[in-house]
């Protein structure tokens, strides 16, 4: 997502403006929806645009944002708020209202041109080679699975769940997203199944004990591959599954089907020619793969690609969001055919709703696992950033089907 061109009067007034300045400079911006604003004086505005829209509080509460903002973007944007220099009582609204109002008026705010080029050159340097990769995975996963188990669903799936009813339970919404998957790529018992990506074991599980398939795992986080061998021996099912620490580039032979469910976003750019062209060699001829993959949208891509967003410098260090032309020259190339079956990108926002509510609820118990505000407030961040990002469609999820000839 852009920077949010619609706080920059905002922030720069509070800092070397007149407040009546900055209102004047705000109502020209604010296209849709209301904003109710408390500067650092204190003072409190409330501005509303001539179209309908998100309605969003913000309160200021440190001038020096206005710097971290000017230099940074939307990078900067996050580190103020991960540093409480500004709060909002419905983060997701206030980023929802701020991007919208970024394509209506046509401008977005990136940051000084040096502070760009330095985060564009340090997400490079975080290029998915084989070390690469062990090294960007480590850094989001294995923060422990005491972090993620208080707070995912019981059965440990961290990716959008899909939801059929108001009343669905996230752990039934993630098994629903699982057959759904499952069912796109006619998985059938006795078929061999290649996971490229198989977290914490969720659909491995499913696959072996409900489609009696034969499956291999890789992951690359040690913290999962524990949590997934244990599960599945658990389960009675370590004979049919076998989950390695093994990069998805080094396995061998060929396979029925494949699935890889949100790995593609930490491929990086620059491998996705092999990603692809290993889903073209591991399948057998008249295979299937089964992806489900965040998308960017098409307009919004090559803007995306040439920076580094907040998620690419905080969250998930090396990741890159493929578009949906990027996917279908890259099934082109590769020699596949591609069918998307689903996009559901309104359950995305709910499926992090459930997890922003847990993991709130959960905070108390992992603080003391050596968690402090500062980590705290980038993943209120970084939830609300994506929410807002599917409200706006400015990203999707999806599910796809490869077909090899």
């Amino acid at each position: 997502m852009s920077a949010q061109t619609l706080l920059l009067p905002v922030l720069a007034g509070s800092a070397h403006l007149s407040e009546s300045v900055i209102l004047g400079l705000l109502r020209q911006r604010l296209r849709q929806g209301r904003l109710t604003l408390t500067l650092p004086s204190g003072r409190t505005h409330v501005l509303e645009g001539p179209a309908a829209g998100p309605q969003a509080a913000m309160h200021v509460r440190r001038p020096r944002m206005v710097r971290r903002l000017l230099t940074g973007g939307a990078v900067g944007l996050g580190e103020s708020y991960m540093d409480g220099d500004w709060d909002s009582p419905d983060l997701t609204a206030l980023l929802e209202l701020a991007d919208l109002n970024d394509r209506a008026h046509g401008q977005t705010l990136d940051g000084h041109p040096l502070a760009r080029l330095l985060l564009r050159l340090w997400h490079h340097r975080r290029d998915n080679s084989r070390r690469g990769s062990r090294r960007n995975i480590a850094a989001h996963y294995d923060l422990g699975n005491a972090f993620y188990a208080p707070w995912l669903d019981a059965g440990m799936t961290y990716s959008a769940a899909l939801f059929a009813t108001p009343d669905d339970s996230l752990e039934a919404a993630q098994t629903r997203k699982y057959r759904a998957l499952a069912d796109d790529i006619g998985l059938r018992p006795g078929m061999s199944v290649l996971e490229i990506g198989c977290g914490w074991g969720g659909f491995a599980e499913i696959a072996a004990r409900d489609y009696g398939a034969r499956v291999v795992g890789l992951t690359l986080s040690r913290e999962q591959h524990d949590w997934a061998n244990r599960r599945l021996k658990q389960a009675g099912l370590a004979e049919t599954v076998d989950i390695r620490l093994q990069d998805y580039r080094d396995v061998q032979g060929q396979f029925d089907r494949i699935v890889s469910i949100e790995m593609i976003e930490a491929v990086g750019e620059r491998w996705w020619p092999t990603y692809f062209s290993t889903l073209r060699e591991r399948l057998k001829s008249g295979g299937k793969a089964g992806l489900q993959a965040i998308t960017i949208a098409d307009d919004r891509f090559d803007d995306y690609r040439a920076g580094c967003d907040f998620i690419q410098r905080h969250v998930f260090p090396g990741g890159m969001l493929p578009s949906p032309a990027a996917l279908r020259r890259q099934a082109e190339m590769a020699g596949l055919g591609l069918t998307t079956t689903r996009c559901f990108g309104a359950d995305y926002d709910r499926t992090l709703a459930l997890w922003h509510q847990a993991f709130q609820e959960a905070w108390p118990g992992l603080q003391p696992l050596g968690f402090d505000t500062r980590f705290k407030r980038l993943w209120e961040f970084y939830m609300a950033y994506c929410r807002a990002g599917f409200r706006t469609d400015a990203i999707d999820v999806r599910h796809l089907v490869l077909d090899r000839p």
